[in-house]
């Protein structure tokens, strides 16, 4: 039986792109921790391959140092270069991923923002309230309060 289960933090964004087939791939390297004992860890890095609507999503979704569990059979391919060189590569290809920390980092501090930049919006918007309430006057945009101000100057 090949089988993988791994749990895991990205090191890197995932590189997503399409074939000629039209078929999409993504690879992404997961890092997992091995505890040898005595409070000690060994980092392990696992080449990661999803493949079409599984490969849309992790490129959509996934981010560096977000954490992952995935699920998949190991695949080692080999090719000779120029040189005439054999290289072997190992990898993971999953059939299921499942994110474990949320959204990406940067998602997630974009909305944080605008979130942020929303509730200032607001507070602002009702201290103007607050202020032309206890100063007994109606709120009046800026213009018109110009158009006021300038109808009491000539009057006077």
């Amino acid at each position: 039986m090949n089988k993988v289960l791994l749990t895991g933090r990205l090191t890197r964004d995932p590189e997503m792109r399409s074939l000629s087939s039209g078929k999409a791939v993504t690879q992404f390297s997961v890092a997992t921790n091995e505890y040898i004992g005595q409070g000690k860890e060994k980092a392990e890095y696992h080449n990661i391959v999803t493949w079409d609507r599984l490969a849309q999503t992790c490129g959509e979704f996934l981010g560096k140092g977000q954490q992952v569990a995935i699920e998949g059979r190991l695949q080692t391919r080999s090719w000779d270069d120029d040189r005439g060189v054999r290289h072997w590569k190992t990898e993971v290809v999953a059939n299921h991923v499942e994110m474990l920390s949320g959204r990406r980092k940067k998602d997630y501090e974009a909305e944080s923002a605008a979130n942020a930049l929303a509730s200032q919006a607001v507070q602002y918007a009702d201290t103007d309230e607050e202020a032309a309430a206890d100063a007994g006057e109606p709120l009046v945009a800026s213009d018109e309060a110009a158009e006021d101000e300038e109808a009491e100057t000539v009057a006077a």
